[in-house]
């Protein structure tokens, strides 16, 4: 075999692994653990809707206040249906994007075609976990039309800041976090979130626990289960999203 050829078949193998590479880490999901399905199913609560985007709303009245969140990069949008389908159940609709290959970052204005397809929901709020947060303060940030956000183990980025704009904000993050960990949660917070921002503190959460995907590269190890750790969410989100009741 010549040379040109071996050169050649190296050239092609280095590509074939890097294209793998780049979709393993870039591309490919954290796809939801199965435990999901029950949350996924209609019964005399919950109406859910998978297409275009995956809804949840209540069963027994239209609700006037709703919930739009972004997930976190490349984790499936299934994976947020425990915690979506629990405060549908509240009263309230929530409505999860589903983003280009699972990067919120690709379609920050992705709410707006949500905020158009329910002209009945008179209070909207942004929420988001993880990057997913990040763009969705972005969208807040941007559009006069949110009146809340909700922030799970995430912040604004450096292109947005709420410091300055009347907007009721709620951040939920776990104390074993490894890639958003307490202080920078709160130090992120101080520096662009409303001063009025509710922080709550989950102890012995981390980061993936607030979604049902399994464990994250980078992530601390959660000394409370994945169910409480949702749990304690829920309860903080129901806390914060009763103000918008009328």
């Amino acid at each position: 075999m010549s040379n040109k050829w071996i050169i050649r078949g190296l050239l092609i193998a280095t590509l074939a692994l890097g294209a793998f590479y780049a979709y393993d880490n870039f591309v490919s999901p954290y796809r939801s653990t199965p435990d999901v399905v029950g949350s996924m199913m209609t019964d005399d609560d919950v109406v859910v809707s998978t297409t275009p985007r995956l809804t949840f709303r209540p069963a027994d009245h239209e609700p006037t206040v709703g919930v739009i969140f972004y997930t976190g990069a490349r984790v499936d949008p299934d994976a947020y249906a425990p915690i979506a389908r629990q405060v549908a159940d509240d009263g309230y609709l929530v409505v999860i994007v589903k983003h280009p290959f699972n990067f919120a970052v690709l379609g920050v204005s992705a709410a707006s075609d949500v905020l158009m397809e329910y002209p009945e929901i008179s209070s909207w709020i942004m929420a988001g976990h993880s990057m997913g947060g990040a763009m969705a303060a972005e969208f807040a940030e941007r559009n006069q039309r949110i009146s809340g956000l909700i922030l799970l183990a995430s912040y604004p980025d450096g292109s947005s800041n709420l410091a300055f704009r009347n907007l009721n904000t709620l951040v939920v993050y776990g104390s074993e976090d490894g890639l958003a960990p307490p202080a920078e949660i709160e130090q992120k917070s101080a520096d662009l979130l409303p001063k009025s921002a509710e922080l709550v503190l989950i102890p012995g959460g981390n980061h993936a626990q607030f979604g049902n995907y399994g464990p994250q590269i980078g992530d601390g190890i959660a000394s409370i289960t994945r169910n409480d750790q949702q749990a304690a969410c829920v309860k903080a989100i129901l806390g914060f999203l009763r103000q918008y009741r009328s």
